[in-house]
């Protein structure tokens, strides 16, 4: 890969970064709107830098994998409907903690977010992985909610959703 190819973006309301695919998408600028392709859906992001070769490490050349892929520079379409869905997000909110509460479950909301393409809704809630998480999911699940990602918070950030084992993600829960 070329070093231009891989980007770092910053994206979510509670905010990640990660290594994106830029593909044929360019030129790309520094702290540029763009729409990104993650797992959970699109979404929008901020480009911060393009990834620099790095030095094998232990006669390695591997580097890690790309979260996603860079779809395209966010149109005025795109932010408009990004506005849109935080908007959303908020009226939703207090919804959400009630939910909670009616469930009895040891959470704290914090924050939430649709994708750009309304594919998910991501639920951040103040708690480490495990299974008032998975109790969330699959409570969202049964009552309707359709496919609702809960993403655990600590006070030192983000707790990654792991491949297996733990719960806590998409209803299918990744057990």
């Amino acid at each position: 890969m070329t070093p231009a190819s891989l980007a770092l973006v910053r994206y979510g309301c509670v905010p990640e970064v990660a290594r994106f695919e830029t593909g044929d998408v360019g030129p790309l600028q520094r702290d540029e709107s763009i729409v990104v392709e993650t797992p959970r859906g699109l979404e929008l992001g901020r480009l911060l830098d393009f990834v620099k070769p790095a030095a094998p490490i232990n006669g390695s050349d591997e580097s890690p994998p790309a979260t996603g892929q860079v779809r395209r520079i966010a149109l005025k379409a795109d932010q408009s409907k990004a506005a849109l869905l935080r908007s959303r997000a908020e009226q939703e909110f207090a919804g959400w903690e009630q939910r909670i509460r009616e469930w009895n479950l040891d959470l704290q909301l914090i924050d939430l977010e649709w994708t750009l393409d309304e594919a998910k809704l991501i639920l951040y809630v103040l708690n480490e992985r495990g299974p008032e998480c998975t109790k969330l999911a699959l409570q969202a699940a049964a009552a309707g909610f359709g496919v609702i990602e809960v993403q655990p918070v600590s006070l030192d950030g983000l707790k990654p959703i792991e491949s297996a084992g733990g719960g806590c993600g998409s209803c299918g829960c990744h057990n």
